[in-house]
């Protein structure tokens, strides 16, 4: 695989700026899963300089599961309302929303250490993080409930 082709393959897979992807690629010296762990390095750094930032903007996001017996609610939170409106962030409101219905975490925190249901490879934290780098914008989760009958 050329480098060109792996440079595309790598934006495809985490959605991340070409220069970010590259960068990494040049730094793991072409090995795509090096360059996987430096991004996924790269996304919990850039989410560190950006969490004392206020989150006053979001959205509230909500899952019915289809028995229509257990539902969830969330905030998610971000800096402004062009990030709340983009398609990555309402994406990991509705994975979020699914994922409290599925799990019932015992708090925010507990929710953040969790796998991801639909990626047991990530943790909903990994998520968050990558949303933060790929939007450039603070993202936090403000509260969460779920309901069962």
């Amino acid at each position: 695989m050329s480098d060109l082709d792996k440079l595309k393959q790598l934006r495809a897979d985490t959605g991340i700026s070409y220069s970010v992807c590259k960068k990494a690629l040049d730094d793991a010296k072409g090995d795509m899963d090096k360059a996987r762990e430096l991004l996924k390095a790269k996304g919990a750094e850039v989410a560190k300089k950006k969490a004392s930032r206020d989150t006053k903007d979001g959205n509230v996001f909500s899952y019915i599961h289809h028995n229509k017996k257990i539902g969830a609610l969330i905030t998610l939170l971000c800096e402004t309302d062009f990030v709340a409106k983009n398609d990555g962030f309402q994406q990991l409101g509705n994975d979020i929303a699914m994922q409290v219905a599925s799990t019932d975490p015992d708090g925010i925190e507990a929710l953040l250490e969790e796998s991801f249901i639909k990626d047991p490879k990530h943790t909903i934290d990994e998520l968050l993080k990558e949303q933060i780098l790929k939007l450039g914008e603070n993202i936090s989760v403000g509260d969460i409930r779920r309901f069962e009958i």
